[in-house]
Order: structure tokens, then sequence, then C-alpha cells
């Protein structure tokens, strides 16, 4: 079985300074790393898709290397609306993922176990929406005739569908149909994986499935009422994992990174095994 853990929208800041003057992103983000650290067995490969900072500052960009490099797996970021694509770009340049694509932008193509992972840049510096330019959907159509039999994963930050929250709606990638025009062709993309939306959310998207996930600070409301102000609060910081064997395909889980009691045995005292 090939594992890969998907972890979103940490929105780390400099030292001492939380984001939207309440939200402690650093100490969350700090938990989050201790919580996939716990999984047994651990994933093979850990995708960031977006927003890993707050601001796109050098120094907090500094202080995001320090926190991830704890994570026991390998990982690699692609850039959400709050990155600088050149400053994590820049961040990472130690890094052969970060160094596939020229210029600013951020992409790239991993073999993990028996899946591909392409990681796209959505990312338009200084604006909060989403757009794949002409010259990164030719890469990723170039990366997807490299071979067409291995299962791909694609990730992106930016959602390219409509999911009733209006607010975050008005960001979403711009051009979703060039996105879908080019996924379509291939039967092997198993899923599109996005952040962004701060929530979990399930959809179909250019002939596959697409799953947003969920933030591992704070989530955004879930308020589906037209023209509602953009709000958040503190549900369950979260995280997923996209479980793919040949046999049974890609099998998605969402995992708290708070820990809670248990596990606990259905029937501790009968001695009855289930199932």
């Amino acid at each position: 079985m090939t594992l890969i853990a998907q972890i979103s929208d940490s929105h780390i800041c400099a030292q001492g300074v939380p984001a939207y003057r309440v939200v402690e992103t650093n100490m969350l983000a700090e938990r989050a790393v201790a919580a996939v650290n716990r999984l047994d067995p651990q994933p093979d490969f850990i995708v960031i898709t977006g927003d890993l900072v707050d601001h796109g500052k050098a120094e907090e960009y500094q202080v995001a290397r320090r926190i991830m490099d704890d994570l026991k797996a390998p990982y690699a970021v692609i850039p959400g609306n709050h990155d600088s694509s050149a400053a994590l770009k820049s961040c990472y340049a130690d890094c052969d993922w970060a160094r596939q694509t020229e210029g600013d932008s951020l992409q790239f193509c991993l073999r993990v176990g028996d899946l591909r992972l392409i990681g796209l840049n959505s990312a338009v510096d200084g604006k909060h929406y989403g757009l794949l330019t002409e010259a990164e959907l030719a890469w990723l159509e170039t990366e997807l005739e490299r071979d067409k039999s291995v299962p791909t994963l694609v990730a992106l930050h930016h959602p390219p569908i409509v999911t009733g929250l209006q607010a975050m709606d008005r960001s979403k990638l711009r051009n979703s149909e060039d996105l879908a025009a080019v996924l379509s062709r291939y039967d092997t993309i198993l899923r599109v994986i996005c952040g962004h939306d701060h929530r979990t959310v399930f959809a179909p998207f250019g002939g596959t499935t697409l799953t947003i996930a969920p933030g591992l600070a704070h989530q955004v409301s879930l308020d589906l009422r037209a023209d509602r102000p953009q709000t958040f609060n503190f549900e369950p910081p979260a995280f997923l994992m996209h479980c793919y064997s040949p046999e049974h395909g890609l099998v998605t889980h969402m995992a708290y990174v708070e820990s809670f009691p248990g596990p606990f045995p259905f029937w501790p005292d009968s001695g009855v095994t289930w199932p």
C-alpha cells in the first residue's frame, strides 16, 4: 500500500505572532506535525497543499521550515494564495522537488510507491484567486504523457469547483475548464486534491474525484447562505490520508490532529472478537 498524507493551510507566522490576532498557527502546526509523526504506519510521503505561511515573508518560511522539517516522512509544498512562490522556492532551494520548474513557478512530479504525485502552482502573487498559466498546463500535460499507465494524484491549492461557500468560491481557480480539459484526457487520474477552503469537501471534477482538505489550524465556517461575510472558527484541525493499493484503488481518510480517549474494545468483558 502507498500512503500519502495531505496537510494544508498551516498559515505559519513570524515567531510569536498569531494569525488574525487569535489563531496560534505555529503551535497548531507543531501539534499537527506531532500527530502525523504518531501515525503507524508512517506515510510514504506528505504533500502540503498551500498556504504554508500567512504573509509570504522570508522570516515566516524560516519558521515553517524549522517546524515542518520535524516530520519523519519526506514532504513537498505547493504555493497557496498566502504564499510567495519565489520565497517558498528559495526556502526549499536545496530540495530536488523545488527545482523541477524554472523561474518562480514551483511545480513537481514525483513517484511515490505505486503512485505519481503531481503538484501544481495555482498561486498568483498578490491575488487571492488561483490561475494555471498556459505554460503550467503544458508542463502538466507533458508529465502525464511520460507514462499513461501510472495512477496519479494531482495537487493544487485552489479548488477548481464551486462549493457553495460563496466567500471562498470568489477566490477559486479561475480557469477550471482548462484544467478539466487536460485531466479528462487521462484515465489514470485517481484524485485531484486541494486546500484553500479549510473544510473537508468531495466533488466530481475532470472525470475524477476532487477532495479538499481541512485546515491545520482554523476552519472556514460552514455557512452556505448567500452573500455572507467570510468567517472562521475553531472546529478541530485535521488532515487527510490517501491510501492506495492496486487491488482496491484509492481510499481517503480524515484524521484529527488532537488526541481523544481510546481506543477501546467494543466488547471488553465478553471475549467476543469482531468481525
